[in-house]
């Protein structure tokens, strides 16, 4: 049975919530007990997606804190489901009533209301990226599960707009607000952001993941792929238009003799597979791109229908993001983790990786 709010098989994550409503929320069933969870850690990656974190992201004012329901005590998880809300505490829901029977350009306004006949349009309901907080928590969660496993996941902004980075440097990514790979970059990427901003527009981007130290053989085929799953979980993010692994599109303009990963006794030669084949993982960094577009609430007039079909115009009001792609790091990141513990989890079974998590193999 299809159950849209519900990702994963045996880590399962269900979140519920609108963008302004009273609070948001998020359940986490099938994590293994007797784990020490870090909640400055979880804190530190919701810190990360957040409103507010520099000009270049949306003012509101939210502190992103959570209270834990469920599935932890004295510091560790119990096994039980882990449940957590998330409260909104600076809505603006005033800023929408102009445009409730608008639709906006670009927005999921239209297709909710004709899936739904009725829709919450106070900053899109659940259709907002604010949901993603809910996803940010339980990434928080598997990040932690699989660092003792030795999988460190890693994001940053590799374009924005049409300035393309040349150097990937993953930990340079949190030492600027644009979230940035290339240093030589940054300045021209904020740049192409705040002229967007000036512009009562909005402006898109690409995100790059990498996954290292991810085991060999981990992907169910045929149809439970390591990359069907990472396309599905990336997909399911709001804004993300295209998804690459490894070489991605770049490689229909190769051959197959300069596209395949030579190997020797050391292992790969190149990974232009991005650590997958045949939607198995190959030992090799799990590399992923990620197409955000622009924003699309804009306080610049644009040409439009109403609920009724008549034809007007829109300007959105309210506080958004110039780039979404900045705070959608975190978010990749999140889902990527939550991918490999689902799939750990059915390649291992949860008693071989509560062992490795709690150092008692």
């Amino acid at each position: 049975m299809l159950n849209n709010n519900t990702f994963g098989n045996n880590f399962r994550v269900s979140t519920f919530g609108e963008s302004h409503g009273p609070a948001l929320g998020v359940i986490v069933d099938g994590c293994p007990s007797d784990f020490t969870l870090d909640l400055e850690l979880i804190r530190h990656e919701l810190n990360r997606r957040k409103p507010g974190q520099s000009r270049l992201v949306s003012p509101r004012n939210e502190t992103d804190d959570f209270e834990i329901l469920s599935g932890l005590f004295e510091g560790k998880t119990t096994g039980t489901p882990i449940a957590a809300i998330f409260r909104n505490n600076d809505v603006r829901s005033k800023d929408y009533s102009e445009i409730k029977d608008l639709f906006r350009p670009g927005h999921a306004d239209f297709t909710y209301h004709k899936k739904y006949n009725h829709r919450d349009y106070r900053g899109g309901g659940r259709s907002s990226a604010r949901e993603t907080i809910s996803r940010v928590f339980a990434g928080g969660i598997a990040k932690q599960l699989l660092a003792p496993i030795g999988i460190i996941i890693e994001g940053g902004l590799s374009q924005v707009g049409r300035i393309k980075a040349e150097k990937f440097l993953y930990d340079f990514a949190e030492d600027n607000i644009v979230r940035g790979l290339d240093p030589d970059k940054v300045e021209e990427m904020i740049n192409e952001i705040e002229t967007a901003r000036k512009d009562r527009d909005s402006v898109g981007g690409v995100l790059s993941l990498r996954a290292r130290g991810v085991p060999a053989g981990i992907g169910e085929p045929v149809f439970s792929k390591l990359s069907a799953a990472i396309g599905g979980a990336m997909f399911s993010i709001p804004a993300v238009k295209g998804v690459e692994i490894g070489g991605g599109f770049s490689l229909s303009e190769e051959r197959g003799s300069s596209a395949n990963d030579e190997m020797r006794s050391t292992g790969f030669q190149s990974n232009n597979h991005g650590g997958i084949l045949g939607g198995i993982s190959s030992g090799a960094p799990i590399e992923i791109k990620i197409a955000i577009k622009p924003t699309s609430s804009l306080p610049k007039t644009q040409r439009t229908v109403t609920t009724e079909g008549i034809e007007s115009e829109i300007v959105t009001k309210g506080r958004h993001d110039p780039c979404v792609a900045i705070r959608a790091v975190p978010i990749a990141e999140a889902m990527l983790a939550l991918v490999l513990i689902d799939l750990l989890l059915i390649h291992y079974g949860k008693e071989h990786i509560k062992e490795k998590i709690t150092n008692k193999a």
